[in-house]
């Protein structure tokens, strides 16, 4: 079974994560931050992953650190479930529209980090969460998972909209690219690693 579990405690955040890729879309997620929630929901469900996080955090101040970890967290359990990657796809695409909003979400499960983040959002909060967190949260999801993550959002006016269709397409193209091919032997790489 690909799955991880790990547990990360700071002075800001306590954070207890546990990621399977090949599950069946149940979440069970306590973040204190709701709209964090549910858009884990949905990558979750939409990916056919299985997570759970019992995160605490410093949320009186703001969501800051506890969207940052929980991004650390997720993308080391994903480093950690994927193993030796032998066999995946490595690569991963997905459109997703959701109402007036087209997202993109291309990954490369390469070992080398880095974001791509081609998105503006209209409104600087959904509900209490500030939407400069979800650049901060993917950005340390690609750092620690080692993936290049490439997000672009082709058109949109609402802003909830448009996060919701990013975490949509990055489950996606993250389910596509963790897929085991039988076609492909030892890593997909002429380096002979990932």
């Amino acid at each position: 079974m690909r799955q991880a579990r790990l547990e990360r405690q700071t002075g800001e955040t306590t954070i207890d994560l546990d990621f399977t890729i090949d599950g069946e879309g149940v979440s069970e997620l306590e973040t204190g931050v709701p709209f964090l929630t549910h858009m884990l929901d949905l990558f979750t469900k939409h990916g056919h992953f299985n997570l759970t996080v019992d995160a605490k955090g410093d949320i009186e101040v703001d969501d800051h650190h506890t969207t940052e970890d929980i991004g650390i967290c997720l993308g080391t359990a994903l480093k950690e479930a994927l193993g030796d990657k032998k066999g995946i796809k490595r690569y991963g695409s997905a459109f997703v529209p959701m109402d007036e909003t087209l997202a993109q979400v291309v990954v490369d499960l390469s070992n080398r980090p880095h974001l791509e983040f081609r998105a503006e959002f209209p409104s600087q909060k959904v509900g209490t969460f500030d939407t400069e967190l979800v650049h901060e949260f993917l950005w340390k999801l690609a750092l620690e998972a080692r993936m290049n993550l490439h997000v672009i959002v082709h058109y949109g006016q609402n802003t909830h909209h448009i996060i919701e269709a990013i975490f949509k397409a990055l489950a996606r193209a993250l389910d596509e690219a963790t897929t085991i091919d039988e076609r492909v032997k030892g890593v997909p790489s002429t380096k002979g690693m990932l």
